[in-house]
């Protein structure tokens, strides 16, 4: 399984983010999709997932702000991230669950949100 992510960045707070994943080695249309976050020293979160029939869960944290999408032709999944907050800077990781339950994370892309 390879989940690679990009868009990462420097942003100013109240500005925008697209986070793209490019996922191999899964049945990319039967798995949940998602991202999750760390700050150094915290746990992970979960920031958002989408299944397969593109249902989504949002954290408190950023609803209203995220989105999270999917597209199964190109086994792609993305993260729009709007108003960030200087709260949101942290490493994003892309994020899939297969039908057997099993969890996979790929590298990180970091998201500094600083004036």
């Amino acid at each position: 399984v390879q989940l690679q992510a990009s868009g990462g960045g420097l942003v100013q707070p109240g500005g925008s983010l697209r986070l793209s994943c490019a996922a191999s080695g899964i049945i990319f249309s039967l798995n949940v999709m998602g991202w999750y976050r760390q700050v150094p020293g915290k746990q992970r979160e979960l920031v958002a997932t989408v299944t397969s029939r593109s249902i989504t869960m949002y954290s408190d944290s950023v609803k209203g702000r995220f989105t999270v999408s999917r597209d199964n032709a190109k086994n792609l999944v993305y993260l729009q991230m709007n108003s960030l907050d200087p709260d949101d800077t942290a490493v994003y990781y892309c994020y899939t669950r297969d039908i057997y339950g099993m969890n996979y994370w790929g590298k990180g892309t970091l998201v500094t949100v600083s004036s």
